[in-house]
Parts: structure tokens; C-alpha cells; sequence
């Protein structure tokens, strides 16, 4: 199977099993989401939307944001991971985004990265969804899916090197899409811990599958009875 063929085989897929394009997170405008995503690191969807339902009627704007004081932005995300870090971002990426962008949330990845508490990741997922731009964010799902169904080398291991990848080979037009079709995939079916391969049809590509059914295989060698001679 060539490169093409395999991207063609999986994107396509995927796309039917899972067409949802868009985050599970909840916004109402750019600023909303960049705040959404920067304290979605490391924190389920579902717990930052339950957060962010009272943060964002208090702080809906940048510049609401920028007047707060981090021990008030706290109180309010007090149960998401990381919550001091967090806080800090949020008030330093608003105060920011006043002084040097005009209230207004940046669209380049240069400009989007000079904010506190975002990285390259946040980033792509910004101008991917709010700006529509083809940018595709590698978070720990995408970055682990890639690698099981082999869409990209072995040396492909960081997540820029990875993105790299899958941007050679995807079309333009889906490299947005892409990212949920992957993202979703591993969030709810390839999981990291005991992944759903029962209800995966990659099972004859994916290198996780292959590398467990040989586990298993070497397993029950070892452990089947011994024939004894008399």
C-alpha cells in the first residue's frame, strides 16, 4: 500500500465514522476560545466547559479579562488541572492581546505563541477553528493515532515532526478536518490504555494491534502445558 493509498484509506474512513469538524469545547467568540483551549491542557473537555459557563459571563472579552486580578480568574477555574499556571496565563494572554493586538485575538502562529500559556499546538487549533486557516494541532490523541496506523515514521517523534508529516501527505482542504477525525478516533475508540480494537477497522495496519496479537501469541506459547515423555 502506497503513502496516498494509506491516508486515502484512513482520512476516508474516519471521515465517516466520525464527521464531527469542530472542538466539543464551548465558545462564543475567538478570545472565548483561546481561553477554552490553553485550559483544556491536560483537562477534559466536559470539565472546562463546566468552568468556563460562569468565567465567561463574568470575562467575556479580552478586555474584561485584562482588568482581573489572577486570584479572581483562580476561584473561577479552581478544579482544572493546573489551575495557578492557568490563571496566570489567562490574565497575562488578555492583558497582552490589549496592549499589542488591539483587543483583538492574533491570527498568525508568530503572534498567537507570544501569548502566555500558548504553544505551537493551541496555536494551530486557534487558526484552525477561529480563523479557518489549514492548520493541524498534534495533541497527545492525534500524535498517538498517527503513529499506530503508521501515517508517519518512527522518527516522526515529537509532535512538530509529526505535524510536519501529516501535512505532506493530507489535502489542504481537509487539513482542519483532520485533526478531529483524528482526534476523536483516539479519544474515544484508540485510546491509550486499553483501546476499543473490537470496534476498529484498522486493525490489519495499525502497529499497536500487531505488536499485542504477537504479545499474546509468544504468551500462550509459553504457558501451554509441556508434553512429558514416559
Amino acid at each position: 500500500m502506497t503513502k496516498k493509498e494509506l491516508y486515502n484509506q484512513v482520512l476516508d474512513t474516519l471521515k465517516e465514522q466520525s464527521p464531527q469538524n469542530d472542538t466539543e469545547l464551548f465558545y462564543t467568540n475567538p478570545f472565548q476560545l483561546l481561553v477554552a483551549v490553553v485550559l483544556s491542557a491536560q483537562c477534559t473537555d466536559k470539565r472546562v466547559n463546566m468552568v468556563t459557563a460562569d468565567l465567561f459571563r463574568q470575562y467575556p472579552t479580552a478586555e474584561t479579562m485584562a482588568q482581573a486580578d489572577v486570584e479572581e480568574i483562580f476561584d473561577y477555574i479552581r478544579s482544572v488541572s493546573y489551575p495557578n499556571s492557568k490563571a496566570k496565563y489567562l490574565v497575562g494572554l488578555s492583558q497582552k492581546i490589549m496592549a499589542d493586538f488591539g483587543g483583538e485575538v492574533p491570527e498568525t502562529i508568530e503572534q498567537l505563541t507570544q501569548l502566555p500559556g500558548v504553544g505551537r499546538k493551541t496555536a494551530n487549533v486557534i487558526q484552525a477553528i477561529a480563523f479557518d486557516k489549514p492548520a493541524l494541532a498534534v495533541d497527545t490523541h492525534v500524535y498517538r493515532v498517527s503513529h499506530r496506523l503508521g501515517l508517519v515514521p518512527s522518527t516522526a517523534n515529537t509532535p512538530y515532526k509529526t505535524e510536519m508529516e501529516l501535512l505532506r501527505h493530507i489535502k489542504k482542504e481537509d487539513i482542519s478536518k483532520a485533526h478531529f477525525w483524528l482526534l476523536y478516533f483516539g479519544r474515544y475508540t484508540c485510546t491509550a490504555l486499553a483501546p476499543k480494537c473490537q470496534q476498529c477497522k484498522f486493525t490489519s495496519i495499525c502497529r499497536h494491534f500487531k505488536a499485542a496479537t504477537a504479545k499474546q501469541a509468544r504468551q500462550a506459547k509459553t504457558d501451554s502445558p509441556k508434553s512429558i515423555s514416559i
